[in-house]
């Protein structure tokens, strides 16, 4: 049974909690995103498995996850990178912050989330209990898509993806 950490607004650990029923009850606990982007200026999005719990079908981050209890949060994005995608790449901190986003099957994310972006090339291998496809897009298409058909994309992604373009922005503007 897999658990979460459960954290105050400090990203300070309070306690354990198997995962469906911290979502189940909207509660605060730790987790991490991964942006990988290539030379191209495109974004790596998978879509989710359409068996996952929920959200299924929808595309979002190149991966995303709960780090383990005493496990670094760098430790645990590189560990879901090739769980999911399977390749793993350099990663550095992009920013982290608190998020609640609503979700299909009553379900609620609650997370102090740490986002991580990194440079790749490459096809990925993709963990079919995970991820159902995967496509690279252009990062200013995707903005426009996004607006066109929030539908198709998980409500954390579409709050996250903002944080991940006011980065990529600021680092063109250097």
């Amino acid at each position: 049974m897999e658990q979460v950490i459960l954290v105050n607004e400090n990203d300070e650990e309070i306690g354990l909690m198997e995962k469906m029923e911290a979502h189940e009850k909207g509660l605060l606990h730790r987790a991490f995103s991964v942006f990988v982007i290539n030379s191209k200026n495109e974004l790596l999005l998978q879509q989710r498995a359409f068996e996952k719990y929920h959200s299924g079908g929808l595309w979002t981050n190149t991966c995303c996850s709960h780090p383990r209890k005493n496990e670094r949060n760098i430790d645990a994005a590189h560990r879901r990178l090739v769980e999911e995608m399977g390749f793993d790449c350099s990663l550095e901190k992009l920013t982290d912050f608190i998020y609640k986003a609503e979700l299909d099957s009553g379900l609620t994310e609650h997370e102090f989330d740490h986002v991580f972006v990194g440079n790749w090339e490459g096809k990925p291998n993709i963990n079919p209990k995970e991820v159902a496809s995967y496509k690279w897009m252009n990062i200013d298409t995707l903005e426009k898509d996004i607006e066109a058909f929030p539908e198709l994309y998980t409500e954390w992604f579409k709050i996250i993806y903002q944080k991940f373009l006011n980065h990529v922005k600021n680092e063109s503007n250097r």
